[in-house]
């Protein structure tokens, strides 16, 4: 992470004395806003396009096709010696979306994988531009899904559309993160708000649930409904670091405003989440650290749309019990959709089982593979 960690803007980031400010600009020089909320009905789409930009693993002669009506579409353009190059698989996820209503269509990129050089590397070897995003969004503040953003704003921010409206869950993913032994722990990173700020994209806090652009939106906070428990896999630290990076006390819950070290809760997750007319709600966690049961369930109840047509992304079930998984699979089973496209920290017991549980309604998923919703 050491080219990261250490960056320039990290060691230029705003000291102490610059104070916090309130709502709006919660460190006095860096504006904030709160997303559009979401009133009334949620927008509906035709069709959704969803990329694997960055994931653990690449299946390279995986053959595209249908399953049932989504269409497949595999990367599977070998190196040769005139693209020595190929896909680069990470631990860390990133998807890129395109969504259409009629001719009007939308792209956006949630999350930004590990690395910057793994996220440009795929972006370029799918022709993905990113002068065309209409929207970036980060579903929680862990570096497996924040750390290409610093390279990604440096090499292509100049690209971006002016004002490009990004979106997170709230304050609390600025905080830094340590993972590991309270007596000795390690570095988990925390998101350079002055890079993302110099970049010229707009940082929409979107802690309710809020349109994104005028295509989908996401779930805000995700209250816990089922039996799932926040995964507490981090801690994070209340306040500005001495390096320079942190989050303000006053934009976090009050009970946490005065702590110095909280386990992970996870109240800043948010769900991504889309509407398919004659399909119904597509829901997309990057890793559902509320438990992917609670994220769906939080999707239904924000959209009025009990018709799940596919539930996708990382489901946070690699390091639980197989009981456990078991009861996740029942659950989203009792929900009904069509599709599920695990990703990234399911794990594999929980393809297994829901492959089981659900006969042909459980998507393989790999970097490169294009799933296409509607069509």
């Amino acid at each position: 992470m050491s080219h990261y960690l250490g960056s320039t803007t990290r060691r230029n980031f705003l000291t102490a004395a610059a104070g916090f400010g309130l709502a709006g600009g919660l460190f006095t020089d860096i504006r904030v806003a709160s997303a559009q909320s979401m009133t009334g009905a949620p927008p509906e789409i035709d069709r959704l396009s969803i990329r694997v930009v960055t994931d653990s693993y690449h299946h390279q002669f995986a053959p595209s096709g249908k399953v049932g009506d989504v269409a497949v579409q595999r990367y599977s353009r070998p190196p040769s010696p005139d693209l020595p190059r190929t896909l680069q698989n990470e631990w860390g996820l990133s998807l890129h979306l395109e969504s259409a209503r009629g001719s009007d269509s939308r792209q956006f990129l949630i999350d930004f994988g590990f690395t910057p050089e793994t996220l440009s590397n795929n972006l370029e070897l799918m022709n993905i531009d990113p002068s065309k995003f209409d929207a970036l969004l980060l579903t929680h503040g862990h570096y497996d899904h924040f750390g290409g953003m610093v390279g990604f704003l440096s090499k292509y921010g100049k690209q971006l559309k002016p004002g490009l409206p990004f979106y997170l869950g709230g304050e609390e993913c600025f905080c830094t993160r340590e993972t590991g032994p309270v007596d000795k722990p390690s570095n988990f990173g925390a998101l350079d708000r002055k890079a993302i700020s110099d970049s010229g994209v707009r940082i929409l806090f979107a802690e309710r649930p809020s349109t994104v652009v005028d295509h989908g939106f996401t779930t805000g906070s995700i209250p816990l409904v089922s039996f799932e428990k926040p995964a507490q896999p981090s801690r994070m630290r209340v306040g500005l670091q001495p390096d320079g990076l942190g989050c303000a006390p006053e934009g976090l819950p009050e009970e946490k405003r005065k702590l110095t070290l909280v386990p992970d809760d996870f109240q800043h997750e948010q769900a991504t989440c889309f509407i398919i007319k004659g399909k119904g709600l597509v829901v997309l966690t990057s890793c559902g650290h509320r438990g992917i049961v609670n994220s769906v369930r939080a999707a239904m109840q924000v959209s009025g749309v009990n018709k799940v047509h596919a539930i996708v992304g990382g489901f946070h079930l690699m390091p639980m019990p197989d009981d456990y998984t078991r009861s996740t699979v029942l659950a989203l089973k009792e929900i009904n959709p069509d599709y599920l496209i695990p990703m990234h920290c399911s794990g594999l017991p929980f393809y297994e089982i829901a492959k089981q549980e659900m006969p042909g309604r459980v998507l393989l998923s790999s970097t490169g593979t294009r799933f296409i919703l509607g069509a």
